[in-house]
């Protein structure tokens, strides 16, 4: 069966110019409308039209977009059906690329400019914990970045929950975890719901990726991944990658916000980004070694 075209299509009034991105559920356009301008529109796939349960994780995702107000979270414009089936989300165009195939083209970024981008992040998935709603796939290919003005926003609500959900109303099976492997919580892979922790743990290894271009566990497959994540600790950040190294305050905050059990984390992504931004704002300690060290010693053993 043909894939449908869209393009050149008008729709509800958007202008369809060219499509910029898809995934199995839908197919997102860059789009003009009279009135607001040029918008990102996604479109549910044909294919998909009449499964009850694709449409209703398309509109679930919608609303939960429209229920999350914030600077930092790409503003949904219009929920609509332009045809029997044909369901479509508006949200405003978000200018930069993806931080992913921005950090995989300059490969580490620098401190200042990670706090920054964490930072931001925090501040949207705070807006949706505040609103009930974990995100549950936080990546960087769900990010938005503009490098020119550092400014990020926050995309694809596709497989967010709502914290208090009633088992009856899950769209994924208990025992499936949903969310993207390199990136979702230990506690995820259960199958169970997780809570506004499990972000926080996928917000850190966001973090870990932009400041050393790897992730914290060197698995090649996904199976190796998914063992790695139930039974291993992440490497320490100072050892990501030869020739890089971070002040230990930095690596701390990093190497909690990515234990394996939740309690141990901050008590919030946005605590987790203040501390991550003030461990990064300290002075990088200098290592004792060599003639300092001894007048070091000898200065201690002169004092006691």
């Amino acid at each position: 069966m043909p894939r449908e075209n869209l393009v050149g299509q008008t729709i509800a009034g958007y202008a369809l110019q060219s499509e910029v991105g898809e995934g199995g559920t839908s197919a997102v356009f860059r789009a003009h409308h009279n009135d607001h301008g040029i918008v990102a529109v996604k479109v549910l796939r044909e294919k998909l039209r009449q499964d009850r349960t694709a449409v209703a994780r398309f509109l679930r995702e919608a609303r939960y977009g429209e229920r999350v107000q914030h600077p930092n979270v790409v503003r949904t414009i219009e929920i609509g059906e332009a045809g029997p089936g044909m369901h479509f989300l508006a949200i405003e165009w978000a200018s930069g690329e993806l931080l992913e195939k921005y950090a995989k083209r300059l490969g580490a970024l620098p401190v200042d400019e990670v706090c920054a981008i964490v930072k931001q992040i925090a501040d949207a998935v705070q807006a949706a914990h505040a609103a009930g709603i974990v995100h549950r796939d936080l990546k960087p290919d769900n990010v938005m970045y503009d490098p020119a003005t550092r400014q990020v926003k926050l995309l694809d609500f596709g497989i967010a929950t709502d914290t208090d959900i009633a088992p009856e109303q899950r769209l994924t099976r208990a025992g499936f975890f949903v969310g993207t492997l390199m990136y979702v919580a230990p506690e995820a892979l259960s199958g169970e719901l997780v809570g506004p922790l499990a972000d926080q743990y996928s917000l850190a290894t966001i973090a870990y990726f932009l400041l050393t271009g790897c992730l914290p566990f060197p698995a090649k497959t996904p199976r190796e991944m998914f063992s790695q994540l139930l039974s291993q600790p992440p490497i320490p950040l100072s050892q990501a990658k030869p020739g890089l190294r971070f002040s230990s305050a930095v690596e701390a905050v990093i190497m909690r916000a990515l234990s394996k059990e939740p309690p141990k984390r901050y008590l919030d992504v946005v605590a987790f980004a203040a501390e991550f931004c003030r461990a990064a704002d300290e002075p990088a300690e200098k290592e004792k070694t060599g003639l300092g060290a001894k007048l070091a010693s000898m200065f201690r053993s002169k004092k006691s």
